[in-house]
């Protein structure tokens, strides 16, 4: 575990390089969880594009030019408007059965460091441990892993990855402070925790999330309009909250496109914030009426005894797998020499589950009920909840 100092400072450094990007707006919600959001930017539904350009409009509020995301989905920059106000004031107006506006929400890394996501704490050096050899190119499931960029000086080895679908990251303290940024190397992390435990995945990386973990959802939808067609597992180890608790406009198109056709599911971290109250998207998809909810598997971090006190929880979970003191491959740096790191999060939870679906799925099962089948597998130890 990192000392109390060395903690601390982390969770403030994240905290503040949040704080510190003027683009960002925070709001708390009911139970005091913070949810971030773009200024002056809007996501709208085609349906609701009447009612939100005529209320800008009747502002007196510019907007500058809009953008088309995805088919019935485009994001709208007015640098002066209420955000807030102005999503109020539209589906005030509107009748309808699902928001048709919304802000541009900000999701980041999932884990407990400034009350809205990052790892539990910074990883910590570890001796190397073993990893499995790389399976017959027949067998291997493509897995896609949206996160930050993939440093490639690594112990992974590169026939784990998917031939040219890595997104590289190449710098290591983007805010010149001389300190390592705090997500370096998620991605690393994550792709060594899965290849650890099966020899089937083919894993391509996708960055949406900076160094510092944070990605706007705009940015997670583009992420996931790139994501192979032949893709059956997707690693989302991120999240988010919304002030009022309803599902991310933006992110729900996405996720509903993505999972309509095909064979493929979703594993998302549930955040590592302690929460037992706000849905934490986009695992929190998974307890919704969404027509993909099936399709979506919201996991939790225990230790072996029980969740960790810092794992989210709440209705909408679908099992906890083992996010404690995590050993994966991670950078070679000089603060890691072995390039192999300890690092606790629901992050690393998440991929713990996707290996387990890409074994099913190598054997011939479909996505869904290899999904299924690694949840029903697992025993119940912790209350109603599946535990890997």
């Amino acid at each position: 575990m990192p000392s109390d100092a060395r903690l601390t400072a982390y969770r403030n450094r994240r905290r503040q390089r949040l704080e510190s990007l003027p683009q960002l707006r925070s709001s708390r919600t009911a139970s005091g969880a913070t949810a971030w959001h773009v200024a002056g930017e809007l996501l709208v539904l085609d349906d609701g594009r009447r009612a939100a350009e005529r209320h800008l409009a009747g502002g007196g509020v510019d907007v500058s030019g809009d953008e088309e995301l995805m088919p019935g989905l485009r994001r709208y920059i007015a640098p002066h408007a209420d955000i807030p106000a102005t999503v109020a004031a539209v589906r005030a107006e509107t009748d309808a059965p699902e928001p048709l506006v919304a802000p541009n929400h900000v999701f980041v890394a999932t884990g407990n460091v400034f009350g809205h996501g990052g790892p539990y704490g910074p990883p910590q050096p570890a001796a190397p441990a073993a990893l499995l050899p790389v399976g017959a190119a027949a067998r291997r499931v493509p897995v896609a892993v949206l996160d930050t960029g993939l440093w490639k000086d690594s112990p992974l080895p590169p026939a784990v990855y998917a031939h040219g679908t890595v997104d590289v990251e190449t710098d290591t303290d983007v805010d010149n402070d001389g300190v390592l940024d705090g997500d370096v190397g998620h991605a690393n992390f994550i792709a060594g925790v899965v290849a650890a435990r099966t020899r089937t995945a083919d894993i391509s990386v996708i960055r949406v999330l900076d160094t510092f973990g944070i990605c706007t959802e705009d940015n997670l939808i583009r992420g996931l309009d790139r994501i192979d067609p032949a893709a059956r597992v997707v690693n989302l180890s991120l999240g988010g909250y919304t002030v009022d608790g309803t599902p991310p406009l933006g992110l729900r198109a996405a996720l509903r496109r993505l999972l309509g056709s095909g064979d493929r599911v979703v594993v998302a971290a549930a955040g590592n914030d302690g929460n037992a109250t706000d849905p934490f998207w986009p695992a929190a998809f998974a307890g919704t009426g969404a027509s993909f909810a099936d399709r979506v598997a919201a996991i939790a971090a225990h230790d072996g005894t029980g969740l960790c006190d810092w794992s989210n929880s709440g209705g909408w979970l679908t099992a906890a797998a083992p996010g404690a003191d995590v050993i994966s491959t991670y950078i070679a740096h000089q603060q890691f020499p072995t390039g192999w790191a300890s690092w606790s999060g629901t992050s690393f939870a998440t991929p713990y589950v996707v290996a387990g679906v890409a074994e099913r799925i190598a054997r011939g099962s479909s996505a869904r009920d290899a999904l299924r089948d690694v949840i029903a597998a697992a025993g119940r130890r912790f209350g109603d909840l599946p535990a890997l």
